[in-house]
C-alpha cells in the first residue's frame, strides 16, 4: 500500500471515529435530560461536549490529511521517481553502422545510419511524478505546443542547429518549443526516457512570466540517470494530466572509423638495355 492509499484509509477512520464520538455525545445529552440530580446531569453534559469537541478534531484531521497532510508526509518520505515505475514505452530502433573506407588518394568514410523506431502507446504520467504536483492539474483544453527541437545549445529563443542524432560525449541537451493558450499556475511536466526507462524529469507550475503564449519555451536534461549513454531517447510534455507533445532523438557512441580492406601495391618493372 502506498502513501496516498494509507492517507485515504486513515482519513476514513477519522471520519468514522468522529461519527461515533458525535453519536456518543448525543446519547449523553439524552441521558442527562432524564436525570433529576444536577451534578450527574452536569457530568453527562460535560462528557457530551468533550465528545463533540473530539468529533470536531477528528473530522478536521480527516479533511486535512488528504490535502496538507499528504504533502507533509512526502516531505519526510520523498517519493522516488524510479521506485515504482513500470514503463511500458518501448523503442526498438534498428541502427546499422557500416563505415567503409577504401585506400585511395582521398579517404572518405561513409557511415550509414538508419533509425526506425516502432510506434509506442499513448504517454502517461507515472504515479511517483503525480505525487510531486504542487499546482492545479486542469489545463486549458486548447493549449498547444509545437514539435520539440533538440540541440546542445539554446540561445534563449531557439534550439541552435537542432538535430535528432547526437554523438557522445554530451553535457546538456535542450528541447525547445513554442506554445499557445497555456494557463499560468497549471502544473506542467517533461519526462525524459532512455529505451523506455525514465532518466530525467521536470515538473512545476507554469510561471506567470511565461504567459499564455510565446516562443522560447524549453526543457533540459544535464544529468540523466546513469549519465549520457548511447540509446534511444524520448521526451514527453504534459499540462496537468494531459499529454501534449512527444519528441525523439538518438545518442550514438563516439564513431571512430575502422579501416577495412588491404591496400594494393603495384610494382611496374621497366627493362633497360645495357650496351
Amino acid at each position: 500500500m502506498d502513501i496516498r492509499t494509507g492517507v485515504i484509509v486513515l482519513a476514513l477512520f477519522f471520519i468514522l471515529g468522529a461519527f461515533l464520538s458525535f453519536r456518543g455525545a448525543v446519547r449523553n445529552m439524552q441521558v442527562a435530560r432524564k436525570m433529576s440530580f444536577y451534578s450527574l446531569r452536569k457530568r453527562h453534559n460535560n462528557a457530551a461536549w468533550q465528545l463533540v469537541l473530539f468529533a470536531v478534531i477528528l473530522f478536521g484531521l480527516a479533511i486535512w490529511l488528504p490535502t496538507g497532510g499528504e504533502q507533509v508526509i512526502y516531505q519526510v518520505y520523498p517519493p522516488s521517481p524510479t521506485a515504482s515505475l513500470t514503463p511500458t514505452i518501448t523503442l526498438t530502433p534498428t541502427i546499422t553502422l557500416s563505415p567503409t573506407i577504401t585506400l585511395t588518394p582521398s579517404e572518405t568514410p561513409t557511415p550509414l545510419v538508419s533509425d526506425t523506431p516502432t510506434l509506442t502507446p499513448t504517454p502517461f504520467l507515472p504515479v511517483a511524478i503525480e505525487a510531486l504536483f504542487a499546482g492545479p492539474v486542469t489545463p486549458n483544453p486548447n493549449a498547444v505546443f509545437t514539435a520539440i527541437q533538440f540541440s546542445t545549445v539554446f540561445d534563449g529563443v531557439n534550439a541552435v542547429d537542432p538535430k535528432t542524432v547526437f554523438v557522445l560525449p554530451l553535457e546538456t541537451i535542450y528541447g525547445g518549443f513554442d506554445y499557445n493558450n497555456t494557463q499560468p499556475g497549471v502544473q506542467w511536466t517533461s519526462l525524459w526516457y532512455r529505451d523506455g526507462e525514465l532518466v530525467c524529469y521536470e515538473t512545476e507550475p507554469w510561471r506567470d512570466e511565461w504567459g499564455t503564449g510565446g516562443i522560447g519555451g524549453y526543457t533540459e536534461c544535464s544529468a540523466p540517470l546513469g549519465g549520457w549513454v548511447a540509446g534511444n531517447y524520448e521526451v514527453q510534455i504534459f499540462m496537468g494530466y494531459e499529454w501534449k507533445v512527444v519528441g525523439r532523438f538518438v545518442v550514438l557512441d563516439n564513431l571512430t572509423p575502422v579501416v577495412t580492406g588491404t591496400p594494393e601495391l603495384t610494382v611496374t618493372v621497366s627493362p633497360t638495355s645495357t650496351p
